[in-house]
């Protein structure tokens, strides 16, 4: 599956009311974690916020770190680390499936 068409899991599509439900964390708080780059909701043209179910799990997991003390940046370096991960194994994935494996 290729990005044009993200899974179920990435489709941002969920409000800020419902993840609040579904989190149970409030909404200062999800703003507050957005304003410390740790999530990345998309925009409506008029502004509100959509969320994935990926980032429902972010948000919970930023909140169980935070809860065992962990500070914000450190939650950040973590997630770009991931990120940087996801990608390199993007790519490899992708030189496979284009060119099989390398002989």
């Amino acid at each position: 599956m290729g990005n044009e068409n993200p899974s179920y899991r990435d489709q941002k599509v969920i409000t800020i009311g419902i993840v609040t439900e579904l989190t149970g964390l409030s909404s200062r708080q999800i703003h507050y974690y957005e304003t410390r780059k740790l999530i990345f909701p998309d925009r409506t043209p008029n502004g509100t916020r959509k969320y994935s179910f990926a980032d429902i799990e972010r948000l919970i997991e930023i909140a169980e770190k935070i809860e065992e003390g962990v500070q914000t940046l450190e939650i950040r370096r973590d997630i770009a680390k991931r990120e940087k991960h996801k990608m390199i194994i993007g790519q490899i994935n992708s030189h496979f499936n284009r060119n099989g494996p390398i002989k």
